[in-house]
């Protein structure tokens, strides 16, 4: 699933970045539906990747999926509403656990991605 990865690293990258930029500007906006996007992107592309079959065909991190589509785009309604505080949590929130926490368990061996960084 390449365009899994690849919005997965996209939204590492622009998330990293929106973490560091300064808030409330254009940019901040523009790069934070851009980052919204991706998440939903990985999120969503997630349900067709199924080598760990806990529960049918999907496993516990299908949980966070599910989570993620619920949370991104609440995360941007709060901000238009102006629910700075909340925004901010739920967006720290899914970088940290729906993106870095996720991605920690890509490299487990055995993993594709593991394959692909650390090599066989």
């Amino acid at each position: 699933m390449p365009w899994h990865a690849f919005a997965a690293f996209a939204a590492l990258a622009i998330g990293g970045a929106q973490l560091a930029l300064p808030k409330g500007t254009t940019r901040h906006r523009v790069l934070g539906y851009a980052w919204a996007a991706l998440m939903l992107v990985v999120a969503v592309s997630s349900f067709w990747i199924q080598r760990i079959r806990l529960i049918g065909p999907f496993s516990p991190i299908h949980i966070l999926s599910i989570l993620v589509v619920v949370t991104a785009p609440l995360a941007v309604w709060y901000a238009h509403t102006h629910k700075v505080a909340a925004h901010r949590s739920a967006m720290i929130k899914l970088y940290l656990f729906a993106l870095i926490g996720a991605g920690i368990f890509t490299l487990v061996p055995g993993r594709i991605m593991h394959t692909v960084v650390f090599g066989q």
